[in-house]
């Protein structure tokens, strides 16, 4: 092998590592978890698309679906986005996000929900298409945390998904089609933007990203170790595709969830 076929190998690697490294992940980020009666009832929600752990920023087109899941009601809410612009502490340029308002009104589990506009990752050769919740738990009636959206995939929380304590064991299911994905990774980070106390400095890449596997059920479970947002990304390919520049595509899609966790006072 020639000298340029040994460096062509070696950045492959190197890419290639890369990307393993910065897993993406969607995420819906409210102003709080838990709403109580001297609140405030206006949530501020953040929608990106980002690598949590290294919080880079990746450029985000207007969602498909924005909306909101309470009392088995789903609300569109996609024509109360904004987009803004943003970027990690270690990026040079800015990226488009996307930002909404909504006023709680009732007691119960508001679920968050986006469905993006497919990511083109040129150094995955595919389509990225992420369907990420979160819920919020207004005013003591805790009911609805555990209802699916209906969503192509989606991560259905067996644990109650708020008030949880640092180090609670957090168990999930996926559905994929609204069937149990059996056997599949799930990825988790940390939201290190968001972190509280000081950040995440992981020793090597594999404290990065955590990976669990769902069992013959597709359900998962994973204890965090730090207060903060954590965030869970379960992926499956598509049994369609996409055209870029005239090819048939590969589509990842991921379902995401993300929890809050508190330190135990």
């Amino acid at each position: 092998m020639d000298y340029r076929w040994r460096l062509l190998l070696v950045c492959a690697l190197i890419l290639c590592s890369a990307s393993i490294a910065m897993a993406h992940f969607g995420l819906i980020l409210p102003s709080d978890d838990i709403l109580t009666q001297t609140d405030n009832r206006t949530l501020s929600l953040q929608v990106k698309f980002l690598h949590p752990y290294e919080g880079h920023y990746l450029e985000m087109v207007k969602p498909q679906r924005f909306g909101v899941l309470h009392a088995g009601k789903i609300t569109d809410l996609s024509d109360k986005l904004q987009a803004r612009k943003g970027r990690g502490p270690t990026q040079t340029r800015d990226f488009t996000y996307w930002v909404g308002d909504y006023k709680i009104r009732r007691p119960g589990d508001y679920t968050f929900f986006v469905e993006p506009t497919p990511y083109w990752e040129p150094a995955e050769d595919k389509y990225i298409l992420h369907y990420t919740k979160v819920c919020v738990d207004a005013f003591g009636l805790q009911t609805g945390w555990d209802q699916a959206v209906g969503l192509e995939t989606e991560i259905v929380p067996l644990t109650r998904p708020y008030g949880l304590w640092t180090g609670n064991l957090f168990s999930a299911q996926v559905l994929l089609k609204g069937k149990p994905a059996a056997f599949i990774e799930v990825e988790v980070e940390y939201l290190n933007e968001a972190a509280e106390g000081a950040p995440i400095h992981a020793p090597s890449d594999p404290f990065v990203t955590q990976v669990v596997k769902t069992d013959g059920g597709g359900v998962f479970h994973f204890a965090m170790p730090k207060s903060g947002w954590w965030g869970f990304a379960a992926l499956s390919e598509a049994d369609w595709k996409l055209q870029h520049d005239g090819i048939d595509k590969a589509v990842e899609i991921g379902a995401v969830y993300w929890v809050h966790v508190t330190d135990l006072q």
